[in-house]
């Protein structure tokens, strides 16, 4: 590589890490723990995510989201071909050889973000809710633990749990924003059982029994961070500080969301800022 790649790599790299302390998430803070090349190379993994989720996210027409989309799958593939052609893939590059990431990891988020980009998802079944879970959240989580030092069985269980719960709890509290896109991630059989049969977002959010379909999504994110703590105390202790924090924050948020309630949704829920750094500290420093 010459100097000068090398040099607008370093700025790339200086780039994405402000974008990601600017944006205050809770991942800054579970980050922050990480040794700084560790933490450099989970801020490359969150610009590819934030890069796929902004194409899904866009107002553009389905094709044009799944032919950008397409191109980044051809990326992946020459990141793990040792030809990455566009700059962020060539932060990534190293990255992947470094960790000993998975292409496979790459490619479900991918394809988690075409679902969201063929069509506005409303009431999928609750098999297809958790392929979506598995693919947006929980392959982060596969590549997350490798970057944080546990590649064992037990990290990729922690990686299925956690990333389903943190997805769960994201569709929770972002029911009206989804909404105003069409989009309805509340399960199909939950809402069937308690008298809600027209998906239509603004309607299905109105009726008087969606608090009971929250409910029993809130549960199920429950369970999975029950499962997902039970998975990680058969892991390295310090290699799952930042999942440790990143679950005491979600969980958080989700019994915030349970006290405000599922029918005044724009009243906001979130956890404050000092709350986040007392979860990083209390959470990272044990």
């Amino acid at each position: 590589m010459s100097a000068l790649l090398a040099e607008d790599d370093a700025a790339l790299r200086a780039a994405i890490r402000d974008r990601v302390i600017a944006a205050g998430s809770s991942f800054y803070w579970a980050m922050r723990l990480l040794p700084p090349a560790r933490r450099d190379a989970m801020f490359a993994v969150y610009a590819f995510c934030r890069v796929i989720d902004d194409i899904a996210d866009s107002d553009d027409p389905s094709a044009a989201k799944l032919a950008a989309l397409a191109e980044w799958r051809d990326e992946v593939a020459t990141i793990f071909a040792f030809r990455p052609t566009r700059p962020l893939a060539r932060v990534l590059a190293p990255v992947v050889a470094e960790y000993r990431l998975r292409q496979e990891d790459f490619l479900a988020l991918i394809d988690g973000m075409e679902m969201d980009a063929r069509e506005p998802i409303q009431a999928p079944s609750l098999a297809t809710l958790d392929l979506y879970c598995d693919r947006v959240a929980s392959a982060v989580g596969r590549l997350s633990v490798r970057i944080f030092g546990d590649a064992s069985p037990a990290a990729d269980r922690v990686a299925h749990s956690l990333g389903r719960a943190l997805q769960l709890t994201n569709i929770l509290r972002d029911l009206s924003e989804d909404a105003a896109r069409g989009r309805l991630y509340l399960p199909r059989e939950p809402l069937e059982q308690h008298g809600i049969a027209d998906f239509a977002p603004e309607r299905a959010l109105a009726h008087p029994r969606v608090e009971r379909v929250c409910a029993a999504v809130a549960a199920m994110a429950e369970r999975h961070f029950a499962d997902a703590e039970a998975a990680m105390a058969q892991c390295s202790r310090r290699a799952m500080r930042p999942a440790a924090v990143m679950a005491a924050v979600y969980r958080a948020a989700l019994d915030r969301l349970r006290r405000r309630g599922w029918l005044r949704l724009d009243q906001p829920a979130a956890v404050p800022r000092p709350v986040k750094i007392w979860l990083a500290l209390r959470h990272g420093l044990l």
